[in-house]
């Protein structure tokens, strides 16, 4: 192909301008860059709540493109086929991407990256979805961690490369091929009503995550590691929602945490070694794909855990409606505002896996659908660790108390009277935002009185414990 011939840049979860190696590189080339959305299965099986946060997510990507003289194509179909066509129909000689990490996209990208090479055309991935590429990180050994403080002893010695700075112009091509319409895709039907319930909790695009980085330094870095357990208190970045769809980089946050470490700020480092459970999450689900479907210890297999969905005790946990109020706090916040508390994710996950012994991916495919920052490997790797069968899960028996635990963390109530509303005088309207946002066949309604627990704490945890004491392994 000549050197001059068009750039496909495919984008994928990589929804920002700056630190965008693919777009930088092809920018840099002086070639015509023709960014493209393919939409494929791995857009089309997304949970109802990631996939109508993508698809606001494309929309403002495609005004930040356009803002530097460019636009985004948007395709439907298998990857291979869709590259292949608008090869032809540009005359392209190169594909660039950000590269994926989970089993489905690492087949894929082989598969595309095989069909361009025998085509004669350049293929092209970059890092950037993540600090460090997986294989890295390795043990002495030179294996691969399998528990969470050697990983980030290891990788806090690991060089981040500086981010890279946004394209003021992007090349463009003498003609445009044909775009499909993000309309037309329906991303959020699935969402329903709920979208007008969740929409304004998004922090959407790239400029929104940079305030969200600098509010989070400027305000809550110092005080991050003493008051992140607390869910009635503002102390958490809450980028995850950003970082999922690659609207900012996790360079850009792990340099951000660097300086305010460096600046004294106490809770810094905390900042960063959360970044690293991240990385974690992705490190062990490159090693070890299987835990995004299996048991992560092979030895939990026989584990007696129920995959009764249709259990009344399990349409109670998902309906926010257990009777054990930290635990449906969690679950509304989740339906209000497309995200949960992260002491609260554990508190939430801990009583699905034990107090009511339903297993583990129940819980995982229910956040895979509910939550907008929806990350694979970090959900995966979550509930697996919560449940016990899961890395750097010991101790595996321990059964959180959410009473105990809400006194402890919520000691004012604060975050349960924000997200309940029954037995309330006054309710908020976050409390009551729950009741428009779930779907309309549950019969559930304002003027309900609050349940009576589903499982009685105790009987719960001594019923957990005693499956962990015979678990026949």
């Amino acid at each position: 192909m000549p050197h001059t011939s068009p750039i496909l840049v495919w984008i994928r979860r990589d929804l920002r301008l700056s630190d965008h190696a693919a777009l930088f590189n092809a920018s840099k080339s002086g070639r015509p860059v023709i960014p493209v959305f393919i939409r494929d299965e791995s857009v089309d099986g997304l949970g109802a709540a990631p996939k109508w946060r993508f698809g606001l997510g494309l929309e403002h990507f495609a005004q930040a493109l356009a803002s530097v003289g460019s636009r985004l194509i948007l395709r439907s179909g298998p990857a291979q086929a869709v590259l292949k066509a608008l090869i032809a129909e540009t005359g392209a000689g190169a594909v660039y991407w950000m590269r994926a990490y989970d089993p489905q996209s690492v087949a894929r990208d082989k598969s595309v990256k095989a069909m361009l090479s025998q085509d004669g055309v350049e293929a092209e991935s970059f890092a950037g979805h993540l600090l460090f590429e997986p294989w890295t990180v390795q043990t002495k050994q030179g294996g691969f961690y399998r528990v969470y403080s050697p990983f980030w002893r290891e990788a806090r010695t690991h060089d981040v490369p500086a981010p890279l700075p946004a394209p003021g112009k992007l090349p463009v091509p003498e003609s445009w091929p044909a775009s499909e319409t993000l309309a037309d895709w329906t991303l959020g039907h699935a969402m329903r009503r709920g979208a007008a319930v969740v929409r304004p909790y998004v922090q959407l695009g790239e400029a929104a995550a940079q305030t969200r980085l600098e509010t989070f330094i400027a305000e809550k870095a110092s005080g991050y590691k003493a008051r992140r357990d607390f869910p009635g208190v503002d102390a958490t970045s809450c980028l995850s929602e950003n970082l999922a769809l690659g609207e900012i980089s996790p360079a850009t946050c792990w340099h951000a945490g660097q300086r305010a470490m460096q600046e004294g700020a106490a809770g810094a480092e905390h900042f960063l070694k959360e970044l690293a459970w991240r990385e974690f999450a992705y490190h062990l689900m490159w090693h070890t794909p299987h835990m995004l479907s299996d048991n992560w210890r092979e030895e939990w297999q026989a584990f007696p855990w129920s995959g009764d969905e249709s259990r009344p005790e399990v349409i109670a946990w998902k309906q926010g409606r257990t009777g054990i109020a930290f635990v449906d706090a969690g679950m509304r916040e989740m339906y209000v505002t497309g995200r949960m508390h992260n002491r609260v994710r554990m508190i939430v996950g801990s009583y699905l896996t034990k107090h009511l012994m339903a297993h583990w991916k129940i819980g995982m495919r229910w956040f895979e659908d509910c939550l907008i920052d929806w990350d694979p490997a970090s959900n995966a790797m979550g509930w697996q660790w919560v449940a016990g069968c899961g890395p750097d899960a010991a101790p595996y028996f321990r059964v959180f108390n959410p009473d105990t635990q809400a006194e402890k963390f919520d000691p004012d109530k604060a975050y349960r009277d924000r997200w309940l509303s029954e037995g309330r005088l006054i309710p908020s309207e976050t409390a009551l935002s729950y009741f428009d946002a779930i779907p309309q066949s549950w019969p559930i309604a304002a003027s309900d009185p609050y349940p009576a627990p589903v499982v009685a704490l105790d009987a719960g945890r001594r019923a957990a414990l005693n499956a962990y004491e015979n678990r026949g392994f």
